[in-house]
């Protein structure tokens, strides 16, 4: 099967436009900065630490879940409608936003674990779709095609968002983003292949595909090249989610960036992140993810350790302009390279664990992330911390078997 469908090769993408807006808006720019210095009402360390808390306990919730849920929808069928419910738990979270005034860390705090739930969960059924909708030579493009079109929609949602933030009306600015995410995955909803029908109840297929994913699980960890690929994508993914939702409370708080310099600044990570995308989409698949893979693991070390160093504004523009570069080959790649390994017909238990091996990576970074800025008072060595996922992740991936071009890895 190659690309027989471009209706749903597109639908797909435009998912991730869609959810790009929760990313930008929500998860990486606009609402990091109003939890920390609105919500919790000051900048010394406990927003970071609450902050941290949030992603954490929602990444925890999304990685225990994952591998049960992705069981669910395969033996019952209702991969589609499963992708419905926590985009809506996402929208209407965000939504919510509106409600909160400063002071309100805990309502904060709970709204925004729901939200993380409903975006991140989300995520098991829509990357399920992948193989699919295109065969496994052209895999690799669609995924990074996915990510371009994504960054695309980051930097619309952030203009769009701007003159809002602007002039201060943080309470329409998550009705925006709620509105943008709903109404650019309707397409999904649509043109996606379909639920299948199966005489399953839910509670059955709950029980099979739970018995199935620990069984799933027993065969990944058999497989001595899966084995040390989960591995390092658990160690690296940790450091891209840590950098990703403390990047623009690292420019507020130790380089002093305004909300409009935060915007621009995101917008320019997101242009150089497309670029990329679509600079290595061929690659992927005519070099090999594994190739690609290890060159953006390169560039996240080097981010990370000179980020330490930064004084300057104008630096750390130029240095997140570097870092998009390594922003969605990372992920395209590890995605693609991932795929080659998926027996046919068990993508969501499969993806189910890779979502578990990604989400579960990002429980420890953002509380480690908090817990030093907290204790040393500065973000630097929280920063330079980070690193070390990287560095560890490059040094087991160039271990792996596989990854080459245009093939599907089995075991050794």
């Amino acid at each position: 099967m190659n690309i027989q469908n471009p209706r749903q090769v597109i639908s797909w993408c435009l998912f991730d436009f869609a959810n790009s807006s929760y990313s930008a808006v929500i998860a990486a720019v606009i609402f990091p900065v109003y939890f920390v210095s609105v919500i919790a009402g000051e900048t010394t360390g406990q927003g970071d630490l609450w902050w941290g808390r949030a992603i954490s306990v929602s990444m925890a919730f999304v990685a225990i879940t994952s591998p049960f849920l992705g069981g669910v929808a395969d033996y019952s069928g209702k991969r589609k409608r499963l992708l419905f419910f926590y985009t809506l738990l996402c929208v209407l979270s965000v939504l919510s936003f509106s409600l909160l005034r400063k002071g309100m860390l805990l309502e904060g705090f709970i709204l925004m674990v729901l939200a993380n739930i409903g975006m991140e969960g989300g995520l098991v059924f829509y990357n399920s779709f992948l193989p699919e909708i295109a065969g496994k030579e052209y895999q690799g493009r669609v995924s990074a095609w996915g990510y371009a079109i994504g960054y695309a929609g980051s930097i619309l949602s952030l203009l769009f968002v701007l003159p809002l933030v602007k002039n201060g009306r943080y309470h329409e600015t998550w009705f925006a983003v709620s509105l943008f995410f709903l109404v650019f995955s309707f397409p999904a909803f649509f043109y996606l292949p379909h639920d299948r029908k199966n005489s399953l109840s839910v509670i059955g297929a709950a029980v099979k595909g739970g018995r199935y994913s620990f069984h799933t699980m027993k065969e990944i960890l058999k497989e001595r090249p899966l084995r040390r690929f989960m591995l390092a994508y658990f160690i690296y993914e940790d450091g891209v989610n840590t950098v990703i939702v403390f990047s623009s409370i690292f420019a507020l708080v130790t380089l002093k960036f305004d909300a409009t310099e935060l915007i621009l600044l995101y917008i320019i990570v997101q242009m150089t992140a497309l670029a990329g995308a679509f600079l290595m989409a061929k690659p992927i698949d005519s070099w090999g993810p594994k190739k690609v893979l290890l060159l953006s693991l390169l560039i996240w070390s080097f981010v990370s350790i000179t980020a330490f160093f930064i004084e300057s504004k104008i630096h750390f523009w130029v240095l997140a302009s570097i870092a998009g570069l390594g922003l969605g080959t990372v992920q395209a790649s590890s995605r693609a390279f991932f795929t080659q390994f998926i027996p046919l017909a068990h993508e969501s238990e499969y993806f189910g664990m890779y979502s578990l091996a990604g989400k579960s990576s990002a429980i420890m970074g953002p509380l480690l992330f908090g817990a030093v800025s907290s204790a040393f008072g500065s973000q630097r060595p929280a920063i330079l911390a980070v690193s070390v996922f990287f560095i560890a992740g490059l040094l087991i991936i160039r271990h792996v078997h596989g990854g080459g071009p245009n093939i599907r890895e089995g075991a050794e």
